[in-house]
């Protein structure tokens, strides 16, 4: 039986008491965010080349790509750190954001792992191009995507981002609720001390959902409070 509640690297780096399954429910229920046309341009080149429906596969071209907007962010705020040493303060909580980033893209990172042990122990035949070459080409596109809009008009690049996450949040809640029978799948992994345990592969997929919420509201958040200034 499910544990109501439940540990995981999120971004509070501690425990949430919530519900999983209702989360689920919460977030198949909750309409989809009003996409940007980045985000829709995105989101159509994955289902071209990978189809409309969720897999494992396409979720690991998912966090291929996750990483890239908490990079950008990183790159751009040391490089504002660099021009505000002299204001010790300012600089300080530039890099609150810079940590903020970084602990973010290492959570992306620990759910790009544990989706690529999955994809390795189901002995999945990787192609080269489809499955390397293509998501690390989406990856850069989106970094510079990214970088570019978070230098002109930062909340730009943070909605870009709520788009992606709310997507990503969207399509682990669906992938579980089309497959039930990943109620009864053990999940077992090398990871677990760094992410979390989680009995089932269904409470695992959950769990990556709520982080992407996490990530979301984020983003959300920081869409209303953008741009680095001395009274941020």
């Amino acid at each position: 039986m499910m544990e109501a509640v439940t540990e995981s690297a999120t971004d509070n780096g501690g425990t949430a008491e919530v519900d999983p399954r209702l989360e689920q429910e919460r977030t198949l229920a909750a309409p989809r965010r009003r996409y940007g046309l980045p985000a829709r341009a995105l989101f159509l080149t994955m289902d071209t080349v990978y189809g409309r429906g969720q897999s494992i596969p396409t979720f690991r071209v998912l966090e291929v790509v996750a990483r890239m907007p908490y990079q950008a962010w990183e790159s751009v705020a040391y490089v504002a750190e660099t021009h505000t040493h002299e204001t010790p303060e300012f600089a300080r909580r530039i890099h609150d954001r810079v940590e903020e980033a970084r602990h973010q893209q290492d959570n992306e990172l620990w759910h790009l792992l544990i989706i690529e042990e999955m994809l390795h122990r189901q002995d999945h035949r990787s192609r080269p191009i489809r499955d390397r070459v293509l998501p690390q080409i989406l990856a850069f596109v989106y970094y510079q995507i990214s970088w570019l809009l978070y230098v002109v008009r930062p909340a730009w690049s943070y909605r870009l981002n709520a788009d992606f996450e709310d997507h990503a949040e969207h399509s682990y809640m669906e992938f579980v609720r089309a497959h039930p029978e990943l109620e009864n799948e053990p999940w077992h992994s090398a990871f677990e001390v760094d992410y979390g345990r989680h009995d089932t592969v269904a409470d695992l997929f959950r769990q990556i959902a709520l982080d992407e919420r996490a990530h979301k509201e984020s983003s959300e958040e920081r869409m209303e409070h953008a741009r680095f200034a001395p009274s941020d």
